[in-house]
């Protein structure tokens, strides 16, 4: 399965100059929770360096890892959505240094500007499109009686 859309990718210049100028360096260990399925949304990333995993708790057994977020990937979109309550956990896979961005200062510039608003509303949204797919995928593979079958 192919990445989700970087902020580069996703976003015109003029877009990620406004994000980048409202960030704030973070850096995370290794083993570090960035965040827990169920806790306030309200803050997200953009990795610099390192290895972010998401995982889903999953009743009854280990939470399932779904995917592994890497250089110029998002970290984190239910600040986005009310009620802004994180959808999955997170942790640092490897040391992780990354862009913070607080979700109430985006969400902001997001109401001031709808041009704006849209570009970022679009790109989370292709993000989590992929994220649901990639967690389908990995619960299949992880419980399903066959997998997920190959399917695309």
């Amino acid at each position: 399965m192919k990445a989700a859309p970087t902020m580069a990718a996703a976003l015109p210049a003029e877009h990620r100059e406004r994000l980048i100028q409202i960030a704030r360096e973070a850096s995370f260990r290794t083993g570090t929770r960035l965040f827990e399925e169920g806790g306030r949304a309200d803050r997200f990333w953009i990795v610099r360096t390192g290895i972010v995993t998401l995982d889903l708790h999953v009743p009854g057994r280990r939470a399932a890892v779904i995917e592994s977020l890497g250089y110029g990937e998002l970290v984190g979109w239910s600040w986005h959505f009310p009620p802004y309550v994180w959808h999955l956990g997170a942790e640092a896979a490897h040391a992780v240094r990354a862009w913070e961005f607080d979700a109430v200062a985006v969400r902001a510039l997001c109401a001031q500007d709808p041009e704006f608003g849209r570009a970022v509303a679009v790109w989370v949204g292709l993000v989590l499109a992929h994220r649901l797919h990639a967690a389908r995928t990995r619960l299949l593979d992880l419980y399903g009686p066959y997998g997920s079958g190959g399917r695309p």
